[in-house]
């Protein structure tokens, strides 16, 4: 028997957390697609060279200006709680790296990302560009707006902490469409929310669990 690969090891030991969760998320198992864009994706595309080490290790990594490239494992139980379809588009709210944006481009039709740090912005769509992912767009703005230009979403992704969910990613959300948001306060323990848009536009919210994400920023900084 080979031996596991870094990235095989890591898909297996998400593969057991998403296991132990399961009685808060609801979810015994990734998807085969799910899986399918972990094992493909190269999250050390994403990392800087500093830490490419540690690309594989089920941990957020710096990435810069403050923010974070999210734990593998965070990455990929947000994105499974989406029930993407491959015609779907995806708003993402906080770009970062770019590997989430990238995950949700192998499930998706078209991914809209935006990040409020213009460096970050450059650097993610430069290495989105240069691993083939040509159905994601990046903006540099205030990610509590949205896109409304491209509105409505079939699902939306929030990847920063936000103490409240913000109305206009509310109203982009397609009716049937789902959003999973870190909702509570900066620099604490927030709890992951999924928002599920009913038919008739009604709003049910679930909290899943606890985790912990950097926080939402607005505005679009010269950094």
């Amino acid at each position: 028997m080979r031996p596991l690969s870094d990235r095989d090891a890591l898909i297996a030991e998400i593969e057991i957390e998403t296991a132990e969760t399961a009685p808060l998320t609801g979810r015994r198992k990734l998807s085969a697609r799910l899986l399918a864009a972990l094992r493909k994706v190269p999250r050390e595309a994403f990392i800087p060279e500093a830490d490419i080490a540690h690309a594989y290790v089920n941990t957020p990594l710096p990435i810069g200006h403050g923010q974070t490239i999210s734990q593998p494992f965070v990455v990929a139980i947000m994105t499974e709680l989406l029930d993407l379809e491959p015609d779907h588009s995806v708003l993402e709210i906080g770009t970062g790296s770019g590997y989430q944006a990238a995950i949700l481009a192998e499930l998706a039709r078209q991914v809209w990302s935006v990040e409020v740090v213009p460096d970050l912005a450059e650097t993610a769509r430069a290495a989105l560009a240069k691993a083939g992912y040509g159905n994601v767009e990046i903006r540099c703005g205030d990610g509590a707006l949205g896109w409304p230009e491209h509105a409505p979403y079939d699902a939306i992704i929030v990847t920063a902490a936000t103490p409240l969910l913000p109305p206009a990613l509310l109203a982009q959300l397609k009716p049937g469409g789902r959003l999973i948001a870190p909702v509570g306060a900066a620099y604490q323990t927030q709890t992951l929310t999924l928002v599920e848009k009913s038919a008739l536009s009604a709003i049910a919210q679930r909290a899943i669990m606890g985790v912990a994400f950097v926080p939402l920023v607005s505005g679009c900084e010269r950094a």
